[in-house]
């Protein structure tokens, strides 16, 4: 009497089940439906594939060896769109080096986000189609046209993954820090998700434990099929297992998850630090021209604490300001002498370089610099197509003019230059001749220290990522270094000793907002138009003492 009753509640139960496809066959065109999802997964109409579903088994045994490299296809592009994603603070040095390579400058990081967007897309939707097919009671055949796409995205996402390894290893430093950032609210949203999901989880698992019982009360009264029946029971407790299981243990790994995760931005409010200060990477070179006038300008005109350029030496003994080691992607040095352009530019007399325009590149191209950039005014455009190449005794008025600091990076001539062996007495006496104040110049460059300490006393000297011992020994109290190597490698040592610290480069909110919730003096930034609007870091959670 007891399995009988056991037997009925499970009927109903399994009617539930059913109940389900029949509201959708009320509110939709069924056949259309079916024909949608099996054209789509198998490349075949409905009509074509009247095969009737196992009693178990919604697809055969290949189907079944098949479906771990679809779920792994799933991953592997999931995993790529994200760290791709949590990248997108370097696109911009992305772009510049696979411009060096081809010479075109284009928003290729874009063009990875997309095709890797679609991978995981196309991997999301077979996925998607496959239990619609399931829920439907359809046989699975994936067409091998899927297959073979499935094999190919496998191999795309481990050719990337195998660059990014090689010759990209910082990429992975990044997506550390990004999840000190986000983990809490990602943990937050996994257990939301996970709340949702056990409904239909659980319904799918009494169901599943309905089917085990029916199948269990005919084994007693059909002796006959006995290893059949013992056969299918095997099959649906094993189905439950590798359904429930792996529910059971993300649940784990979610609970255990915050005694792992760290994060700066979990802080009393009190505790939280000064907003960082800008320097101005190349200017404002979002607002104008990189290493422009027109750049620095707009730099202070958006609160830039200090100024960031790169200085090159002419062949005449003429500091000026540039990054590249070629003239073509920021000057019309094409136009003007198109068989130069991949020449060194401390290979060419200044009074060349004065003509050069350095602006119509950003003003007048049609990709820009930065693919978030705003439209330029009318007067900002004609003003950027004007632009020239700046001398350091340029910027070091501005400088002195806003009582702004400057910092820069000396390049060394190329060999077989004139002043290949004097360039940082040459630049150390152009700025003491300029008049500015002394303290507003950090000095960046390593050579010559000893020289440029007696000659000019009161420069802020500035080192990279030495260790506390050498920063005590040469008198250094101030570091520039690249924030994805900072926060893994002696942040709290130097914290401890004072020392004053600023990051390069910061373009990302996120990325702004951990380094104000570490406590970071400044940072170095191409985004200083929206870094300097935000006035508390985002992601900032108080952290709260148990009642």
């Amino acid at each position: 009497m007891l399995n009988v009753n056991n037997i009925e509640t499970e009927s109903q139960e399994t009617g539930r089940w059913r109940n389900f496809n029949s509201w959708i066959k009320r509110n939709f065109n069924y056949e259309c439906y079916l024909n949608f999802l099996t054209g789509c997964y198998s490349c075949k109409l409905e009509a074509e594939q009247r095969k009737s579903r196992r009693p178990l088994c919604c697809c055969s045994l290949l189907e079944i060896l098949f479906y771990p490299w679809l779920l792994t296809a799933l991953c592997l592009s999931v995993l790529l769109v994200f760290v791709w994603v949590e990248s997108s603070n370097e696109y911009n040095g992305f772009d510049w080096v696979v411009f060096l390579g081809t010479g075109v400058w284009f928003f290729w990081s874009l063009v990875l986000l997309s095709l890797f967007g679609i991978l995981a897309a196309y991997t999301s939707l077979l996925l998607v189609l496959g239990f619609l097919l399931c829920w439907e009671g359809k046989e699975l055949y994936l067409h091998w046209y899927h297959k073979i796409l499935i094999l190919i995205v496998i191999s795309m996402c481990l050719f990337f993954f195998w660059l990014l390894c090689t010759y990209w290893k910082d990429r992975w430093l990044t997506i550390g820090l990004s999840l000190q950032v986000y983990a809490p609210y990602l943990h937050l949203s996994s257990i939301s998700v996970m709340v949702l999901l056990s409904w239909p989880v659980a319904f799918y698992l009494i169901h599943l434990e309905g089917e085990a019982r029916i199948r269990r009360y005919k084994i007693t009264s059909n002796e006959r099929k006995r290893n059949k029946r013992c056969n299918m029971l095997t099959k649906l407790r094993a189905l439950q297992v590798a359904v429930g299981l792996p529910f059971f243990l993300i649940l784990l790994c979610l609970y255990v998850m915050p005694f792992g995760n760290y994060s700066p931005c979990i802080q009393e409010k009190d505790k939280l630090g000064p907003k960082p200060s800008f320097f101005g990477h190349r200017g404002a070179p979002m607002l104008g021209p990189e290493n422009t006038m027109m750049s620095f300008e707009k730099a202070v005109e958006h609160g830039a604490f200090g100024l960031e350029s790169d200085v090159h030496i002419s062949y005449d003994h003429v500091p000026f300001l540039m990054h590249d080691l070629s003239l073509r992607r920021t000057t019309n040095i094409k136009e003007v002498l198109p068989n130069a352009s991949l020449r060194h530019p401390s290979l060419f007399d200044w009074d060349f370089l004065a003509t050069l325009n350095a602006g119509k590149w950003f003003s007048h191209s049609q990709i820009k610099p930065f693919y978030h950039m705003k439209p330029l005014s009318e007067a900002d455009k004609e003003k950027a197509g004007n632009q020239k190449i700046p001398k350091l005794t340029d910027l070091l008025e501005l400088a002195q003019k806003e009582k702004k600091l400057v910092i820069f990076d000396l390049n060394s001539p190329v060999p077989k230059h004139p002043a290949r062996k004097e360039f940082v007495r040459l630049v150390v006496n152009v700025i003491l001749a300029s008049g500015i104040e002394q303290h507003l110049i950090v000095w960046l460059p390593g050579f010559d220290r000893k020289y440029v300490r007696s000659t000019a006393p009161g420069f802020q000297h500035v080192g990279r990522l030495f260790t506390i011992e050498r920063l005590t020994k040469e008198n250094i109290s101030r570091i520039n270094v690249d924030y994805k190597r900072l926060f893994y490698n002696g942040l709290r040592e130097y914290k401890a000793a004072n020392i004053n610290i600023n990051i390069y480069i910061v373009n990302e909110p996120w990325l702004f907002s951990l380094a104000w919730c570490s406590r970071i003096q400044s940072v170095t930034t191409d985004n200083i138009q929206v870094l300097n609007q935000i006035n508390h870091p985002y992601f900032f959670m108080v952290e709260r003492e148990p009642k």
